[in-house]
């Protein structure tokens, strides 16, 4: 029994020569590099576009294949830039820092540095996307040289445009072909983001639909407020946490990516005024800032403007009952733990009474098991004098249910397992 083979209608006719072949063959692949774009929630690409559009550097750190290059490439085509791709690992650290031309009299005119042809050719063009594609297997000396191109822009005696873009990619150690850890110097250059793919994205995009690469859109009556925020958030951590101000890993490995320096400070707070501005998701902010100065004192300035965020203990105790809590419950916990704690300092009957009734509305809008801790703590707050509020009674049934949790939980844990 004959083989079926599969076949597609055409109109056109049979092609019979083998350069009409060819011709066929870019036909074929012209249908299929034609791909769409569409609006797609994207975390990571828009902490990328974000990052671009503050024109800081980035470092994209993925396994190979992932993707780098084509995100790369269609952020170029979405943005209307020139890509200029530089294989950091094939040049030569004269190809950055620049080639000596040694004019007619070296003694008086010196001898300059001649810059590379792709650097001319991003300076004519005016603007672009400069990508520096595996970071990781140049050598330290090559590294060296671009230490000048990735934070002052030049090359050689030639400067790029303010509308070039930086962003590099690179592989980890353990997966690059003769890698090279990245020198502290360097890495603290860059915001580095971990790059991963989506297997929702890569389906549809292999469909012909990839996600549209955005710049971030800034309203411009938020700016001066976003720079304020900004500022007021970083130095408020660092004014309490000096040690972070400047923080060398001990680990080879560590230095290799992003650690807290006054530069990556810097940075820092130019992602969070752009990312105020544009009215950023908290896991977009979150890739970057972890990804400038590293994760612990990412996560500690999180925390920082999450506490930002909070009420004021003294409005929320000015008014109970049309106080605003915030919805998420580490928040929430945090507010009501923080009106306690006014309580304690200045203690007042009206005040302790406005607390309790600010913990019945707590308990009226949200989770009840978050008010267990400050409702135990505000009532050893009681003095002799004072008598106990009616609201408390609205409470009592919420810390008895949720202590007898506790303690059913606690002897559940405590009994012994038997096996079968």
């Amino acid at each position: 029994m004959p083989t079926p083979t599969l076949s597609a209608p055409s109109a056109l006719p049979p092609a019979t020569s083998d350069a009409s072949q060819l011709v066929v063959a870019g036909e074929l692949l012209t249908l299929l590099r034609d791909t769409t774009t569409e609006p797609r929630p994207d975390v990571q690409l828009e902490a990328l576009t974000l990052a671009v559009a503050a024109d800081l550097p980035v470092l994209l750190w993925g396994e190979p294949g992932i993707g780098k290059t084509a995100a790369l490439t269609q952020l170029a085509a979405a943005l209307d830039l020139p890509l200029t791709t530089v294989i950091a690992s094939v040049h030569e650290p004269s190809d950055f820092s620049g080639l000596p031309i040694v004019g007619d009299d070296p003694a008086e005119q010196g001898v300059p540095m001649a810059p590379p042809d792709w650097a001319v050719r991003l300076v004519r063009a005016g603007r672009g996307l400069l990508f520096l594609d595996e970071l990781s297997t140049a050598p330290p000396a090559v590294q060296a040289a671009l230490l000048r191109l990735v934070l002052e822009r030049r090359i050689g005696a030639l400067r790029l445009p303010p509308e070039v873009r930086i962003v590099a990619a690179a592989n980890p150690r353990s997966s690059a072909a003769d890698g090279w850890e990245l020198s502290p110097p360097l890495a603290n250059r860059f915001v580095h983001l971990q790059w991963t793919h989506d297997h929702e994205v890569v389906v549809r995009g292999l469909g012909g639909t990839w996600p549209r690469a955005t710049l971030p859109r800034l309203d411009r009556r938020a700016l001066p407020a976003a720079v304020s925020f900004a500022r007021r958030a970083v130095c408020e951590l660092l004014a309490a946490r000096p040690g972070l101000v400047h923080r060398l890993p001990d680990n080879e490995s560590r230095r290799a990516g992003p650690w807290p320096s006054p530069r990556s400070w810097d940075m820092t707070l130019r992602l969070v005024a752009f990312a105020t501005a544009a009215g950023s998701d908290r896991d977009v902010l979150s890739l970057l800032v972890r990804g400038t100065v590293g994760d612990g004192p990412g996560l500690e300035l999180l925390a920082s403007i999450d506490r930002m965020d909070l009420p004021d203990p003294e409005t929320l105790l000015a008014d109970p009952a049309g106080a605003v809590l915030p919805e998420r419950g580490d928040l929430r916990q945090a507010a009501l733990d923080g009106v306690v704690a006014a309580v304690r300092a200045r203690p007042e009957r009206s005040r302790w009474d406005a607390a309790w009734a600010l913990l019945v509305r707590a308990v009226e809008t949200g989770p009840p098991d978050l008010v267990v801790v400050p409702a135990s703590t505000l009532a050893a707050l009681r003095r002799e004098d004072w008598d106990v509020p009616a609201s408390i009674e609205g409470l009592v049934g919420v810390v008895s249910v949720s202590r007898r949790a506790d303690r059913a939980a606690t002897s559940s844990a405590s009994l012994p397992r038997s096996g079968r």
